[in-house]
């Protein structure tokens, strides 16, 4: 069965908001083998919405190097009741119930599902077991405002933990899930 992998830059007191404000000092050669080996170990994206149309603003003018080639072949699900006709590459709306279609996505074969961003796409598959790994990449930061980590309400457990350190001062918190 496939793992689903969540990347999400977080500062210290919680903020996952606007990342490209404050986390780009923190990206360092380290970083971004770290960042490409995990998308190596993936053929596919999941995200929500939003996070689709960023990256879909983005990505599909970017080519000649390994991430964005990738980034730009590798297929795209979208859980979306208002997106339907994605433009960018390789991209679908997945139909109906996201816990179904992610459970469907989740038993075909392949490598690992990549997630960047944790938002309502996430935090559901939390709350029903279904994401295998949280990787939060921590970065020096105080923001204090904007989007939180995690939300009210939104509960579950992770079992494992590893720690990758750059010398930036960014830590990636790895976390596993228990059943996983």
């Amino acid at each position: 069965m496939r793992k689903i992998v969540n990347s999400t830059y977080v500062t210290l007191d919680g903020v996952i908001a606007d990342p490209q404000l404050w986390s780009l000092e923190y990206f360092d050669a380290d970083a971004g083998e770290f960042a490409l080996e995990q998308l190596r170990r993936s053929d596919a994206l999941l995200m929500g919405r939003k996070t689709y149309e960023g990256f879909a603003t983005a990505w599909p003018g970017r080519s000649g190097d390994e991430f964005s080639d990738t980034m730009n072949k590798v297929a795209k699900h979208v859980a979306s009741t208002t997106l339907t006709t994605p433009e960018w590459n390789n991209s679908s709306v997945l139909d109906g119930d996201l816990v179904t279609a992610v459970r469907e996505l989740k038993s075909q074969p392949g490598k690992d599902i990549l997630m960047y961003g944790y938002g309502p796409v996430a935090r559901t598959l939390v709350q029903h077991g279904l994401l295998d790994e949280l990787r939060l990449w921590i970065h020096p930061v105080i923001r204090g405002e904007g989007e939180q980590l995690f939300a009210a309400g939104v509960s579950g457990a992770f079992g494992g933990v590893e720690t990758r350190t750059f010398a930036s001062g960014s830590v990636v918190l790895i976390l596993t899930d228990p059943k996983s």
